[in-house]
């Protein structure tokens, strides 16, 4: 990565993340899970931790979207960092929501994507487990949309948890 692209995505993150928490409500989540199961040469374990802002949601018809900015490392010194939006439908105690967000991808000694822009579409399922945390499972799949030479792609499992605070 050349030293402008990290001027620009530390300007950014800390940007959003200034905004972000100067808002009441907010939600960390941390994970951890299996990044390109489906790809015996390039697995690795993988740890993150994602920022929510629920102050900053917009209700529409489908249900509730807030913008999410996020960071993963795998086991293998490949770094993703990325923000979005999700979308949140709750019943009950269970929360469904997808989520799509855009980012910088540097394989480290891990999987080569085909490129530095990576784009990354996931579903979660949350449980309550008390009033301000959950529990879940989640999948993403990480692929450049053909903007490089090579466009492989990376399916992942996480299991979160999250805080309200």
């Amino acid at each position: 990565m050349n030293f402008n692209m990290k001027i620009l995505i530390k300007t950014l993150i800390i940007s959003f993340l200034t905004v972000s928490f100067s808002n009441a409500e907010n939600k960390l989540s941390l994970y951890t899970g299996m990044f390109d199961f489906s790809d015996d040469g390039k697995r690795a374990n993988l740890f993150g931790a994602e920022y929510k802002n629920f102050n900053a949601s917009k209700d529409i018809f489908l249900g509730n979207v807030q913008p999410v900015t996020g960071a993963m490392i795998t086991a293998d010194d490949a770094i993703y960092i990325y923000t979005g939006y999700q979308l949140t439908q709750k019943s009950n105690s269970t929360t469904f929501s997808p989520s799509f967000a855009v980012g910088y991808y540097d394989e480290g000694d891990g999987k080569d994507l085909g490129h530095e822009i990576e784009f990354k579409t996931q579903i979660q399922i949350l449980f309550e487990i008390s009033s301000n945390s959950e529990l879940g499972i989640s999948y993403n799949h990480i692929s450049n949309a053909s903007l490089g030479d090579k466009n492989p792609g990376a399916n992942s499992y996480m299991f979160n948890f999250i805080k309200k605070f």
